[in-house]
């Protein structure tokens, strides 16, 4: 991890799983209900918690779920987590204060996140969240922007859309996809600790945030 001070952010990103919400039990219910659809074995809930974060269709191929069944594996958890999963979840305490906090002070911040867009708006929308957040970005319903890099330059392009300055901008995240997929468009990522993350996948992060009010001091006071 190096550290640099990077004060004024003129945007922050959001990773969504792992990072704002604690979703690992409805995505890992799907996950399991999927894998026993297709009568494959399931792995321990140790293995399935590493499934969190990365695109989903990346998580089946690690399981040697090959075409045209990986296909078939997506619309069962889709439809799964679609009905049961989605809201099978928690908003981390703390975190809309750091957001509401940072939006107050007139930081615009969008939301990166490798789970399809329209789930996660639907999330958002559902905690309360979705407003605070200029654009939320994700991975298209086909998969094909999936991977944690171009969702984000999906997210810039729209910034540049909407006339937003992120000239200066910091990734929020707790796993390697999006210190890898931040750092490839230019970005440095704070870590937090309370996602799915370890400590070696936060290499080249700027900083890892032990809480939300030190996050939120990292990204109100600088690094």
């Amino acid at each position: 991890m190096s550290r640099v001070t990077t004060r004024p952010w003129t945007c922050v990103l959001f990773d969504l799983d792992g990072t704002i919400t604690d979703s690992a039990s409805g995505i890992t219910a799907s996950l399991i209900h999927t894998l026993e659809q297709l009568g494959r074995p399931v792995p321990t809930p140790a293995e399935l918690t590493e499934f969190i974060g990365p695109p989903i269709m990346d998580g089946f191929a690690a399981l040697g779920i090959e075409d045209p069944e990986r296909h078939r594996a997506l619309d069962i958890y889709r439809a799964r987590y679609h009905e049961h999963g989605a809201f099978d979840s928690s908003v981390y305490p703390g975190v809309p204060e750091v957001i509401r906090a940072v939006k107050a002070a007139g930081i615009p911040l969008a939301v990166a996140t490798s789970k399809p867009e329209t789930q996660a708006i639907r999330i958002l929308k559902h905690y309360g969240l979705d407003d605070l957040f200029v654009f939320i970005g994700g991975a298209s319903d086909d998969e094909t922007r999936s991977e944690k890099v171009d969702v984000v330059a999906w997210v810039l392009a729209h910034l540049d859309e909407l006339g937003v300055d992120h000239s200066n901008t910091v990734m929020v995240g707790d796993r390697s996809h999006d210190v890898i997929g931040a750092g490839a468009n230019g970005i440095p990522t704070i870590s937090v600790e309370w996602g799915y993350g370890s400590l070696d996948e936060w290499v080249g992060a700027i900083a890892v945030a032990k809480t939300p009010a030190q996050l939120q001091t990292y990204l109100l006071d600088g690094v």
